[in-house]
């Protein structure tokens, strides 16, 4: 199912933090959203999540209107959402977070989460709360991917993780991608996030003020100067 944002305004009591967005993420798709610290990254997934109440502008899933439905109602559309923080419960294993997830959606097994995070297998029945960083992040995609979602968001991945394992993080939300997920993600680390994702958007005080093919932003001097901390590499001949 293809996700769509059509004129997205969302932030905090009266402070408007997404000034008005507009994105498409299709099916195999994965796009990733950038851009500097208090761009409104979080925000703008957190309002499509449904986590935060949009101030203006249509949410939907596969042509269906969701924009008026809780966060925990939109898993029965096909959605599933990764938090940056908060995203695993200490005192349950991670065998009780697939079952937890799988109760709630009404659909998915074991197998659906380890098919992508085979890793998952190795600590099954360990708390939460024992794991490394990376761990964690993997057991909290586990949870989103054992509900067979079609549209997954997912915010910061990789913070506070080991580059090695936010290599191998970025790595399975591409695959995923491909198996045909619509794939939303924002990510700090531009960079390496903009090297895996079929399309880019750069967020800058809540307006999408780039947008393109991964590779094509990555090549952009003036994206590159703002953004991504440097002159990023010269466009080819």
């Amino acid at each position: 199912m293809t996700l769509a944002v059509e004129g997205l305004r969302a932030g905090y009591g009266e402070l408007e933090v997404v000034a008005g967005i507009d994105l498409a993420v299709q099916p195999g798709q994965l796009v990733v959203m950038v851009g500097p610290n208090g761009a409104g990254k979080s925000t703008a997934l957190k309002g499509i999540a449904g986590l935060v109440r949009p101030h203006a502008g249509v949410v939907r899933v596969g042509g269906a209107d969701i924009t008026n439905v809780p966060a925990h109602g939109r898993v029965r559309h096909g959605m599933a959402v990764v938090p940056q923080t908060d995203n695993v419960f200490p005192r349950l294993t991670v065998a009780e977070h697939l079952d937890v997830a799988i109760g709630a959606a009404g659909r998915g097994t074991v197998q659906d989460a380890l098919a992508f995070v085979p890793r998952l297998a190795g600590f099954m029945h360990q708390r939460a709360g024992t794991l490394s960083g990376g761990q964690r992040q993997l057991v909290a995609l586990g949870r989103a991917l054992v509900t067979r979602p079609q549209v997954l968001l997912l915010d910061e991945p990789t913070a506070g993780v080991q580059p090695n394992v936010a290599a191998d993080l970025l790595d399975h939300v591409r695959h995923i991608a491909e198996s045909g997920v619509a794939v939303l993600m924002v990510e700090q680390n531009a960079r390496r996030a903009l090297e895996h994702a079929h399309h880019g958007l750069v967020l800058d005080r809540g307006k999408i003020v780039f947008q393109g093919p991964g590779p094509e932003i990555l090549a952009n001097p003036d994206v590159g100067r703002l953004y991504l901390g440097g002159a990023g590499p010269a466009p080819g001949p």
